[in-house]
């Protein structure tokens, strides 16, 4: 048995309702200035509720992690501060990217650790390492650049669509998840939340959130010319002894740089408009 978008979908009648729920993943495609083309069709079969609960649970045990540490930045903090004031720019352009957003619960916290990292969970939990602005010296464009990635990940559901991946190629979804019970890719997605911060993403889905991020953040007002010195930035902490933890899962080459250089023109009226504001 077989899954497509396009052409005819021979299937059991009790299947047909799961296959036109993902039919209609198939044509959804965002409305942005970039191009992305449209969000994983798997995506669909895997509950979207249980995966950003997961993730939830595994973000408050990271911050009491840190917190018993001693490592979780107070709200008064300056940098933890200025993080905030970034996301508060670029949250309310998040929705255009994926409804779901506009009911998700919104975090921002900043981990004290020589660690050159940052992500964003399923249902917008945030997280920077000290390590990254500090030793990269990041200026708020370049921020706004890397938050605007993380994010998108989450909006362009990559978690989620590499779950279904994982998981079910073999056995078409655990034929339609029980027959659209969903039980069991929903058991799947909650076992696997203290994986979510160590899924790998797809180069695809690393290029698409390089592009989603560049456009959110020119939205937010937020200089899109950032997003190539900022991975200049990152290419040479790459070449460093260790290298950095956030770029053994985020690429950085001169086919990317030349990706976000093409795309700039297309977002740069955004950051324009934006700034007159």
């Amino acid at each position: 048995m077989y899954m497509h978008c396009h052409g005819a979908i021979f299937a059991p009648a009790r299947l047909r309702g799961l296959f036109v729920a993902v039919g209609l993943a198939c044509t959804l495609s965002a409305w942005g200035q970039v191009d992305v083309g449209e969000a994983s069709r798997l995506r669909a079969l895997v509950p979207a509720a249980q995966v950003e609960s997961a993730s939830n649970q595994q973000y408050v045990q990271l911050m009491d992690k840190a917190r018993s540490q001693r490592a979780l930045a107070p709200d008064n903090f300056p940098q933890l501060q200025k993080l905030r004031a970034i996301a508060s720019r670029l949250i309310p352009h998040a929705a255009q990217w994926n409804e779901r957003a506009r009911q998700w619960r919104w975090e921002v916290n900043l981990i004290g650790s020589k660690q050159i990292n940052a992500f964003c969970m399923p249902g917008g939990k945030i997280a920077f390492y000290t390590g990254l602005l500090d030793q990269l010296r990041l200026s708020d464009d370049e921020i706004a650049m890397v938050m605007g990635h993380e994010m998108a990940h989450a909006l362009r559901e990559h978690a989620r669509s590499r779950i279904a991946k994982s998981q079910g190629t073999g056995t078409v979804l655990s034929i339609g998840a029980q027959l659209l019970g969903l039980g069991q890719l929903g058991d799947v997605a909650a076992s696997i939340g203290t994986q979510l911060l160590t899924l790998k993403f797809s180069r695809e889905d690393e290029i698409e959130a390089d592009l989603v991020g560049l456009e959110l953040a020119a939205r937010a007002g937020f200089n899109p010319d950032a997003s190539v010195a900022l991975w200049e930035k990152m290419a040479k902490a790459k070449s460093g002894e260790g290298g950095p933890g956030f770029l053994s899962t985020h690429p950085s080459d001169t086919d990317r740089a030349r990706r976000l250089q093409e795309n700039l023109p297309k977002v740069r009226g955004l950051y324009e408009q934006a700034v007159r504001r």
